[in-house]
């Protein structure tokens, strides 16, 4: 029963790849770009990844893989805590903030998981029709997504996973609550479990709406005293679904050192699509230099681009030894270009055992 599973799962897996890989997918759906809603669901909260340029659907792993490709949580070994950092769009005040938990279910194939991630944009002074330039105090956004993560090891070569993810955005007297999921397959192949493909689907899910008292306006009948609360109900608007397509191919160039080719298509629901592409060098599992480069149709035109990204992406992985317990250090650094802002810089700190 087991290999027969598996062969099903290798069946549709090659059928999906090739699929996708026929499908003339370039342009991307522009037309529709700004019309969805939740668009810090598309942020890349970790440093490996974010210096991959989005690169590395196929090979990305443990608690980070909650963010980008729940099936690579199945990789985890033993517990994985960490925290990730980005100092977004200069000096504007916005901050966002990722944590992210991820526990083996003792000798078993399962792991589960659980991420968070917050975008603070500082303090807005409040305006109103009579204090048009503030004076009546200030509100402060806040943007929360909260996943839940399971994944499972089928066989050697085939791993899987899905999340749901709680998402709230608010204001002092206006929120909106909704629920997306993500879903993710790996398929790790070749003599040394070289080749690897990843295929994921992202933030799928309904409508989110805004209430909340702040959509009320109150006035005054005319020719009267009666004061009346007039509502204004809010418009559904999409999540930021997205479907992605990795590969990765590593190259032994001992057995110390590993140099990691790595390429992801990304469909984006309501914006271009993105080819991305993106080169590592490991040594000893300690080291890893990480470039990447992500690929849209006008990205290299300022008039023409439609993200705040130029292209190229890098950085650097540490990971230091704890002793003799097995337990691990890891500090990420990823760097992204962007005009304007001039760049973004993240970190983050990992801690295995």
């Amino acid at each position: 029963m087991r290999i027969f599973f598996t062969l099903k799962m290798k069946k549709l897996i090659v059928g999906v790849l090739a699929i996708l890989m026929v499908t003339p997918s370039w342009a991307g759906n522009n037309d529709r770009a700004g019309s969805a809603g939740a668009s810090q669901l598309l942020i890349l909260p970790w440093a490996r990844t974010g210096a991959y340029a989005g690169s590395n659907l196929a090979s990305v792993k443990g608690m980070e893989a909650m963010s980008f490709n729940v099936a690579g949580l199945a990789a985890t070994d033993g517990i994985e805590l960490g925290f990730a950092s980005i100092l977004y769009m200069g000096n504007s005040g916005i901050s966002v903030n990722s944590l992210g938990m991820a526990f083996r279910l003792g000798e078993s194939s399962n792991t589960i998981g659980l991420s968070v991630m917050q975008v603070g944009y500082g303090d807005i002074d409040i305006t109103t029709t009579e204090l048009p330039e503030g004076g009546a105090g200030v509100f402060s956004p806040n943007f929360l997504t909260i996943g839940m993560s399971f994944a499972k090891e089928f066989s050697n070569s085939i791993y899987g996973g899905l999340t749901v993810k709680l998402v709230s955005e608010s204001i002092s007297n206006v929120s909106a609550t909704g629920f997306v999921f993500d879903a993710g397959i790996n398929y790790v192949t070749g003599e040394r479990d070289n080749i690897k493909f990843g295929i994921a689907l992202k933030n799928v899910g309904g409508k989110m709406k805004f209430k909340g008292d702040g959509l009320d306006l109150q006035g005054t009948v005319q020719n009267s005293n009666n004061v009346v609360t007039l509502q204004s109900r809010s418009q559904g608007y999409e999540m930021p679904a997205q479907m992605a397509l990795g590969a990765t191919y590593d190259v032994y160039l001992s057995d110390a050192a590993i140099l990691d080719l790595n390429f992801t298509f990304l469909a984006n629901s309501f914006t271009k699509d993105q080819f991305n592409f993106g080169v590592g060098f490991g040594f000893k599992e300690i080291v890893h230099l990480n470039l990447g480069y992500m690929m849209e149709n006008g990205i290299g035109n300022d008039d023409d681009r439609n993200t705040v990204y130029t292209g190229p992406a890098g950085g650097l992985t540490v990971n230091v030894p704890l002793g003799k317990g097995g337990t691990v250090l890891g500090l990420d650094y990823g760097y992204r270009f962007t005009n304007p802002f001039n760049g973004f810089h993240q970190f983050a700190i990992r801690l295995g055992f």
